[in-house]
């Protein structure tokens, strides 16, 4: 496996290198969910471009990261389902659909994985959990009321990618149709962000002052594809309280410095 990137999500895949060697993993680009950037959007297409035309050459497939947000999916009063509608609500999220086209539209046989919130060692302090949790360390959170989030450890995260790859996902070519390639990669439980918060001042043990901004509400993401691809997700324990196992688990092994904020890789 050949790795683009060298964030959060490339660092977490370095596991699976002597893997899959058919396939080039597209982990670099912008990684904030609200961000504008319009120099980060085009860093991100060009490199995809080029990592496009070396897997037409080479003959490999390309494993892309896009989002399965509200960005992306928009308000649609039901699970978010990969082959149902779209509707980006946010510069990211448009910018992530012009992506899957580029892909779709290049002839290059693929995999478009649309990620929740993964969480996990060496992740960049301006994605949502460190955010969250210096906020409220530093006593003072901004809570959008309407969002929920549907957070997975990047851990199972790299799992059902490495099993998605091996068992054969649904990959994209030419004729294949927009849903063919896209797994949504998710716990398929998104939790309100105030029960986020509750859950990491209770192991903090603080009490932080909340600025409210009322948001639409959003969406569950359907995970039904990715079950039915990969049973063994069955035994990765998502569940209604699956979250406060992941931010735990965050809280006890990552340490989250303050840094300057950089959209440039997830």
């Amino acid at each position: 496996m050949q790795i683009v990137g060298r964030g959060f999500l490339a660092q977490s895949l370095r596991p699976l290198v002597a893997r899959h060697p058919d396939t080039v993993v597209f982990a670099a680009g912008v990684s904030s969910g609200t961000s504008q950037a319009d120099a980060g959007f085009a860093r991100e297409a060009d490199l995809l471009y080029d990592a496009l035309v070396g897997c037409r050459r080479s003959g490999r497939r390309l494993v892309y990261f896009s989002t399965s947000s509200a960005g992306l999916y928009g308000v649609q009063r039901r699970p978010c389902r990969e082959d149902g509608p779209v509707r980006p609500s946010s510069p990211y999220g448009r910018h992530k659909l012009a992506m899957e086209e580029v892909i779709r539209g290049s002839g290059t046989e693929h995999v478009i994985l649309r990620l929740a919130y993964p969480v996990g060692r060496a992740q960049r302090p301006h994605q949502f959990l460190p955010s969250l949790v210096r906020q409220v360390r530093l006593g003072r959170v901004r809570v959008h009321r309407g969002a929920r989030r549907d957070l997975i450890d990047v851990g199972h995260a790299v799992a059902l990618i490495d099993a998605l790859l091996g068992v054969g996902a649904p990959a994209g070519s030419p004729g294949a149709g927009a849903p063919a390639g896209v797994v949504n990669l998710a716990s398929g439980w998104s939790v309100p962000v105030e029960d986020i918060v509750g859950h990491i001042e209770g192991r903090l043990g603080v009490r932080a002052e909340r600025q409210v901004v009322e948001v639409p509400p959003e969406d569950p993401v359907c995970t039904e594809r990715l079950r039915r691809l990969v049973p063994a997700a069955a035994g990765l324990g998502f569940g209604p309280h699956y979250y406060r196992r992941v931010i735990d688990a965050c809280l006890a092994r990552t340490r989250l410095p303050e840094e300057p904020r950089d959209d440039r890789t997830p």
